[in-house]
């Protein structure tokens, strides 16, 4: 009935809501250090104030809940319906050539730009399909509610946020997935570890080694500092590692100290094996150099057999798994600071949902105590499934094929 009133608004409303889009995606709003009263940076404080102005001065009633979360509602009727969005974005990295990140551009009818798919442009989409309901006066008898959430990248503590005060709605559905409908989502373990050792000062030494800038990013580059390696020796363990990985090395060497930079290819943590890990294959290659016995360099040693180059589904962690409704289990080794005299790591992994503490958790934990590491972690997210015969995951795929046809 209402179908070809809702294409017309949308028509005519096309230019707006993609100057509207380009508005937040012009806004850098990856996580940043804390902030007061900002909990995730400038960047993700201001993405979430414009993304409320916004539906402010399209007329909805809206809350910021601390600057976690905002929402907007598309009435004062009972609270029946949740749209589930978030404005932070994983970091822009490299490699962009129709514009840069943050300066998202239309071109051959897509929008480019670091947050247009994931998760701005549906964001605004999403407040769209109210502002069409709202202003073609289409009843309806029970209210809608959009969640921008500011932490969607990174675990999710802004909707944590939320609902320690909100209770859910009987129904939720995020523009954050493909289509038709994904009725099924991944556990998670971002599993953070640690471990000390004592400082040893024999030569050849390993210095340091740093990687990673997000958890649920694959890292594309990862640097160490080694003492008292040969060059012609370190030539020979970087072409190794190249030759077997892929991974290239740039050697920089300062007085007695020199600089290693491992070039690899990055992607998300939900995809690992689209990247080439600059960091495991850094770590490969130190395994290969003549360091002088010590606990730190046990430790590379054994992390290097627990998480080796390659292995993106936890077959040395011994948790590789896999079931028919959501694929195989991923791991990404994302962030790593060594010193003389620590160690603190993270990887990222996606859990189908054949996957649970005991399987999972318990199994990591268990490994990386055996080896000298200790895993922080004493939870993690559950997979999530909707049976793809209920009511509302029938009803929103008939609203897809409608819209489609």
């Amino acid at each position: 009935m209402y179908r070809e009133k809702i294409e017309a608004y949308i028509d005519s409303h096309r230019q707006e809501m993609l100057d509207d889009i380009c508005k937040l995606c012009r806004i850098n709003s990856e996580k940043m250090p804390y902030e007061e009263g900002k909990p995730y940076g400038a960047g993700a404080f201001d993405a979430l104030n414009a993304a409320l102005s916004m539906a402010e001065e399209y007329g909805f009633s809206i809350r910021n809940y601390d600057n976690y979360v905002g929402t907007v509602d598309l009435n004062d009727k009972e609270h029946q319906l949740d749209i589930l969005a978030h404005l932070d974005v994983v970091p822009a990295g490299e490699g962009w050539t129709v514009t840069e990140p943050f300066n998202p551009v239309e071109k051959d009818g897509k929008l480019f730009g670091r947050g247009t798919a994931d998760d701005k442009g549906p964001a605004v989409a999403a407040l769209y399909a109210l502002r069409a309901i709202k202003e073609l006066g289409i009843p309806v008898n029970k209210n809608v509610r959009l969640i921008l959430g500011t932490d969607e990248e990174c675990g999710s503590s802004d909707i944590a946020h939320y609902y320690a005060v909100e209770k859910e709605a009987p129904m939720t559905f995020s523009p954050d997935a493909e289509f038709p409908v994904t009725n099924t989502e991944k556990g998670s373990l971002a599993g953070h570890f640690t471990a000390e050792f004592k400082a040893s000062e024999a030569l050849p030494k390993l210095v340091s080694v740093t990687a990673g800038i997000k958890v649920n990013v694959v890292p594309g580059k990862a640097n160490a500092v080694v003492k008292g390696i040969d060059r012609a020796v370190l030539d020979q363990a970087c072409q190794e590692i190249t030759k077997s990985t892929g991974v290239v090395f740039e050697i920089d060497t300062e007085e007695d100290e020199t600089k290693i930079l491992a070039v690899g290819e990055g992607a998300h943590a939900a995809h690992p094996h689209d990247g080439n890990n600059a960091l495991t294959a850094l770590l490969t290659m130190l395994t290969k150099l003549p360091f002088a016995a010590c606990e730190q360099i046990d430790a590379i040693h054994k992390l290097v057999k627990l998480i080796p180059h390659g292995d993106t589904k936890g077959k040395a962690l011994g948790i590789a798994m896999a079931d028919e409704l959501s694929g195989d289990l991923t791991l990404a080794f994302s962030l790593l600071k060594v010193d003389a005299v620590s160690l603190d790591g993270t990887f990222d992994s996606r859990c189908p949902i054949c996957a649970n503490e005991e399987n999972v958790l318990h199994v990591v934990k268990a490994k990386m105590t055996e080896n000298g590491f200790t895993l922080l972690n004493d939870k993690m997210k559950e997979p999530h499934h909707v049976d793809g015969d209920s009511h509302f995951v029938q009803t929103l795929l008939r609203v897809y094929e409608i819209i489609r046809d």
